[in-house]
């Protein structure tokens, strides 16, 4: 007989069905404005962005394509996956229902710990933005106070903060509109120069851009689309989700690839002098003020801090759906369990699990942002992964045989990226100082995870994977491939 903790399950028992489920009050299009909020677009243009510019100069515009096409493969990823069980614990319900219950507690560890980080380390960000107007703002006190307000918000009805993310969206694209109108209407290179000769500044010499700095900096390109297979954890509140989770992905991915791929495109193309641009501490900053001016330049860093305190209401409302999940299928001890199962009766929300998400991410907001940054490092990386091996084996044991979308070419998109991500992993070992110490700490975090599970809830048989009251066996006829 085969072990049940390493199969994979979609076990229910008498409990599974007590618990009221999450109320369904998002149409696709709110949850797709949800995703792009926590993608936050202008706060990848502005604050990773740079980062890649700075390593591969104006090769960042094929950093930024050859990272394109690597979400473009793990899109199709997560919308088979996603399509199959649209749940609230997102990555970690899936793993644990395709690769077995011990590797989905596994990422469900790695989940835990670096999604209430993400929150406090976007949150930091406020004050860099803050300070243009406000000198000298405490950066950490802004960042806890617009923390804990996100998350009395994020209780709310979901259709609220639909709306609420939705405009404050809207804001974001236009200021990203403004940045490509800035470069694209008085270039001072040509399209093909960018395209056929790029360059980068070592030492305060131009010099062809390498082959091989513009794929190390697609490695961190990679993480300024991340975001767009958030859609799955709204899948118990979105109508036909198994058909339209799908589709919030896919158009997640190519919506963020368009809003941040064209505005770099611009500061590549518009900038005066590629030099002062690739020396700058704020490149984006230098740009719009070269080109427009101090005031414009002061309204785009409102509207980025702006931008910013969006992505935390987001990533609050994408957390706490995770958090709602493990106390339903009860990883935690039975009260604890209990609590964050907990469903608001008024606003149909996992109000406990979202209130103890931001209480923890408040408190995070000083720390030290360095460490916060190298703890999560490669977890990305390692939850990606296991979703591609989710979905080869979903379709080998027949886990996701019901899904409603099913990727075109499989299995070339799974496989091309656990290619990628190997790379990847492999220039985060390169690195003898932050690179190696992530690694350890992800694989370290995976440790403890696992022995959690084994330890503690393997034998007791406590840790159960539960969907939505009476759901567990709808499975919809096939969606055409996208």
């Amino acid at each position: 007989m085969s072990d049940p903790s390493s199969s994979p399950s979609t076990a229910s028992t008498p409990s599974a069905t007590s618990a009221p489920p999450l109320r369904r009050g998002l149409k696709v299009l709110g949850t797709l404005l949800i995703t792009l909020s926590a993608i936050t677009p202008a706060s990848s243009v502005f604050i990773i962005a740079p980062g890649v510019v700075r390593q591969a100069g104006s090769g960042a515009f094929w950093s930024f394509v050859i990272a394109a096409v690597v979400g473009v493969f793990m899109a199709f990823v997560y919308a088979e996956l996603a399509s199959a069980y649209p749940l609230s614990g997102g990555e970690y319900a899936i793993v644990g229902r395709t690769l077995g219950r011990l590797p989905g507690f596994v990422i469900l560890g790695l989940l835990v710990i670096t999604q209430l980080l993400i929150i406090a380390v976007i949150a930091l960000g406020v004050g860099t933005y803050l300070a243009v107007l406000i000198p000298g703002v405490p950066g950490p006190a802004v960042a806890a106070m617009i923390t804990a307000a996100a998350t009395v918000l994020a209780v709310f009805d979901i259709k609220l903060n639909a709306w609420i993310t939705g405009i404050f969206l809207a804001i974001e694209m236009i200021a990203l509109v403004v940045v490509s109108a800035l470069g694209l209407l008085n270039p001072a290179r040509s399209l093909g120069e960018l395209l056929t000769a790029p360059v980068t500044v070592a030492d305060g010499v131009v010099a062809p851009a390498s082959a091989g700095l513009i794929v190390g900096a697609a490695a961190v390109a990679i993480f300024a689309y991340n975001g767009y297979g958030s859609a799955v954890y709204f899948g118990e509140e979105t109508t036909d989700a198994q058909r339209g989770i799908a589709r919030a992905i896919l158009w997640a991915l190519a919506i963020t690839v368009v809003a941040e791929l064209v505005p770099i495109t611009a500061v590549l193309l518009g900038a005066p002098s590629l030099t002062e641009l690739f020396a700058s501490g704020n490149m984006m900053g230098l740009f719009v003020a070269t080109k427009a001016g101090a005031t414009v330049n002061t309204v785009i860093s409102l509207v980025i801090a702006l931008a910013i305190v969006n992505a935390v209401l987001a990533i609050i409302l994408i957390s706490a759906r995770m958090v709602f999940s493990t106390g339903r299928d009860t990883a935690w001890p039975g009260a604890v369990s209990r609590g964050l199962a907990a469903i608001h009766p008024r606003t149909g929300t996992p109000w406990i699990a979202t209130l103890v998400t931001g209480g923890f991410a408040t408190v995070l907001c000083f720390a030290d942002e360095g460490l916060l940054l190298v703890v999560t490092g490669t977890s990305l990386v390692a939850v990606y992964a296991a979703l591609c091996l989710a979905v080869l084996a979903g379709r080998r044991n027949g886990t996701t045989a019901h899904a409603a979308y099913r990727m075109p070419w499989f299995p070339v998109a799974p496989v091309l990226a656990l290619a990628a991500l190997a790379y990847v992993i492999w220039q985060n070992a390169m690195d003898p100082v932050v690179g190696r110490t992530s690694l350890l700490i992800t694989l370290g975090v995976c440790a403890v995870a696992a022995l959690y599970y084994l330890l503690v809830l393997r034998g007791r048989g406590q840790w159960v994977l539960r969907g939505p009251a009476g759901e567990e066996t709808n499975t919809p006829e096939p969606l055409e491939s996208v």
